[in-house]
């Protein structure tokens, strides 16, 4: 169902939906027949909960696709991500509040390694700190450009954002990181015709900053991704009127909810931050997106163990949410990244939605094969927002 098909549904309501995302949740065994992190973790919190809620496996694109961090958080908030393309670049800006204008083309830029052959042997160039990519970042800003203005803005650890301000951009490029080591980085390459310029100029950007990086190992060299512009999306408070909130701490996370109409709210660093901006916020809004971010970085690096202590530490917190008597809970994953490939993957992502109104089915656990058994069975991401907020009571019928 299209969302405004959706939003002609909507009825007014007082409920309240905590939409709990854990980053990355999917995983695998590290060895034949073993357990996948999540079946590893002692999730005593989630499993109770579990128990008591509707469950099932969910593919944020389509089964056999790798999703990556923006495709599976708009599926999740309801927006088909075949439809709704949206690169990078724009959401990392818009989650460190870089204000974009028409102009611009917006990528998301990783400070890598490059060996003495210019091949790729660290992309995330050992995840150097944040003060060290500001400050690489304030060198990069002195290249000068073809009739082009420049924006280089840090994010976190090695990541940061690349802003091409100037007439006529176009952002059909294909991107410089091959997502793999040992791989030279890649030329830009323009998707039409029309972008052949834009194509030159972020080129020269490329070669000018491999020249400025060259001493600065083990970030001597940049990738660019997701080269996008401001999209206008439909907006949830606008589709459904209610009010929407984000507690997140990565940028291009608050920039996804920015876009879909979510008011980010302020909140520290770590998970305990943000249970208490939850608790703190809990009576201003109907719908929370909250967002946990450490085990995806942990499977990324492959650390099995690593990942396992992360969602038991998540299932810590539960108890928290729950204390707080929210109509719906929605707990998933925007994507799998099993600590075995290091990397997202295509599997698919335990579901649970606990509500009064839901119908509890037989799965005792949260886990990949517990959850693969539950009444939802296996469904697309894009129906989970209609579910929920079915359970909240949020939706009329549809016909006579």
């Amino acid at each position: 169902m299209d969302l405004e098909t959706l939003s002609a549904l909507s009825i007014p309501s007082t409920s309240k939906i905590v939409m709990f995302v854990i980053d990355g949740l999917g995983g695998l065994p590290f060895e034949d027949g073993g357990m996948t992190e999540l079946e590893r973790a002692k999730t005593p919190n989630l499993d109770a909960l579990a128990r008591h809620s509707i469950c099932g496996m969910i593919d944020l694109v389509a089964p056999g696709i790798t999703p990556g961090s923006g495709p599976g958080h708009l599926a999740l908030f309801g927006y088909d991500p075949l439809k709704y393309q949206i690169g990078r670049g724009v959401l990392e800006a818009l989650g460190i509040d870089l204000e974009l204008d028409p102009r611009d083309v917006a990528a998301r830029g990783n400070f890598c390694t490059i060996d003495d052959k210019g091949l790729i042997t660290d992309r995330r160039a050992g995840r150097i700190s944040t003060d060290k990519c500001r400050e690489l970042c304030l060198l990069l800003e002195k290249i000068e450009l073809e009739g082009t203005e420049l924006f280089v803005r840090p994010v976190k650890e090695h990541r940061f954002v690349v802003v091409f301000r100037g007439e006529d951009l176009r952002d059909e490029l294909t991107e410089s990181d091959p997502q793999q080591i040992g791989h030279p980085p890649l030329r830009v390459e323009p998707r039409i015709p029309e972008a052949s310029r834009t194509a030159r100029i972020v080129n020269s950007f490329i070669d000018q900053g491999r020249s400025l990086l060259a001493e600065s190992r083990p970030a001597n060299m940049v990738l660019l991704r997701g080269f996008s512009r401001h999209p206008r999306l439909p907006t949830l408070p606008r589709l459904f009127g209610i009010r929407a909130a984000a507690i997140a701490t990565y940028p291009m996370y608050r920039g996804l909810a920015k876009l879909v109409g979510m008011e980010v709210l302020p909140t520290g660093p770590d998970i305990s931050d943000e249970f208490k901006a939850l608790t703190e916020n809990f009576k201003g809004y109907d719908f929370f997106y909250l967002h946990t971010k450490r085990t995806d970085s942990l499977g990324e690096d492959g650390d099995f163990e690593g990942k396992v202590k992360g969602i038991e530490e998540v299932d810590g917190y539960i108890p928290s949410l729950l204390a707080l008597n929210p109509e719906v809970v929605v707990v998933t994953g925007d994507h799998s990244t099993p600590a075995a490939l290091k990397s997202h993957s295509w599997h698919p992502v335990p579901l649970l939605i606990y509500s009064k109104w839901c119908r509890p089915d037989s799965v005792k656990e949260f886990s990949e094969k517990a959850c693969t058994a539950g009444a939802l069975g296996r469904l697309p991401a894009v129906q989970i927002l209609p579910l929920a907020l079915a359970n909240a009571l949020r939706l009329t019928k549809f016909g006579a």
